[in-house]
């Protein structure tokens, strides 16, 4: 019932056009031009995306809050409050806070998108249109519920007297780097799901897991140097370092850890890019 509307917009995007539509190549180019084409689309879906999300809940768009602020508080009581974990002489629940707001927009962005084409396999089999759409309007759904929980965090820096430091301009390329890297994860899981439906399964382990290896609950001067580099290799561990920075006054993040955990986030969206196209051909009759 979600997908008559959207069903609706692309037809009428398909009377406007005329679609020639041809087998990819085996090495297939990306197509990047229907995907800027379709933009209107792109939005229409991300607006559906988000009244689905949160259609009969009782508490309804608070719950992009209540994520992230109950972490906050168990890992501030276990973490903090137990296990004295250093939080680099900031507040432990901001100094926590401040790390799961990025790291939500991450996980909740490729969570969505890994099932986002079997989740709309009506629409697949029936029209044409880049698929592609489908995982990057679950990706930019993301960023409204980030936004909403930003300003919680920033009523947390009030209460805590601290003020946004003058590297705070940074702050929309530690946001960008988050969305790159779960665009790239998610155009992987999502192509994988359509032909392995455990995938669907393996998020909920994977988001898990790649939560605890990055600085989340943990300051990343406890990372021993010589294992910097390694560690870098995480995309999410220069996001949160550079949210930190550049709002709590942090220890400025390591060039190298930087650059590092950038390099791997386009590399994770170009790959990502060419698999999802690749596997593109397969969809409708797999999923």
């Amino acid at each position: 019932m979600e997908n008559t509307e959207a069903e609706k917009a692309i037809a009428v995007r398909a009377a406007e056009h005329t679609v020639i539509i041809r087998p990819s190549a085996k090495f297939a180019t990306l197509n990047l031009r229907d995907i800027w084409q379709s933009r209107e689309l792109v939005y229409f879906l991300t607006w559906r995306d988000l009244k689905v999300r949160y259609k009969q809940t009782i508490l309804g768009a608070s719950w992009a809050i209540l994520k992230p602020f109950l972490s906050m508080v168990v890992f501030s009581i276990f973490f903090g409050g137990l296990a004295k974990m250093p939080s680099d002489n900031i507040p432990y629940p901001i100094f926590s806070y401040a790390a799961l707001l990025p790291w939500t927009l991450f996980s909740g962005g490729f969570s969505d998108a890994a099932k986002s084409l079997v989740s709309n396999s009506n629409m697949i089999t029936k029209i044409y249109f880049p698929r592609a759409i489908l995982p990057l309007s679950a990706v930019l759904g993301n960023i409204v519920d980030f936004f909403i929980a930003f300003v919680v965090l920033l009523l947390m820096m009030l209460f805590y007297h601290i003020a946004p430091t003058t590297a705070v301009w940074t702050l929309p390329l530690f946001f960008i780097q988050a969305l790159v890297a779960s665009l790239g994860v998610g155009l992987w899981l999502a192509a994988m799901d359509v032909l392995y439906r455990d995938v669907n399964y393996v998020v909920g382990f994977l988001t898990q897991l790649w939560m605890f290896i990055t600085p989340i609950v943990y300051s990343n001067s406890l990372v021993s140097p010589k294992w910097q580099v390694v560690y870098a290799l995480n995309p999410m561990t220069g996001v949160v370092d550079g949210f930190r920075w550049a709002l709590l006054g942090t220890a400025a993040p390591d060039t190298t850890t930087f650059v590092v955990s950038a390099g791997i986030s386009i590399i994770f969206l170009i790959t990502g890019m060419f698999y999802f196209r690749h596997m593109e051909r397969q969809f409708a009759d797999m999923v």
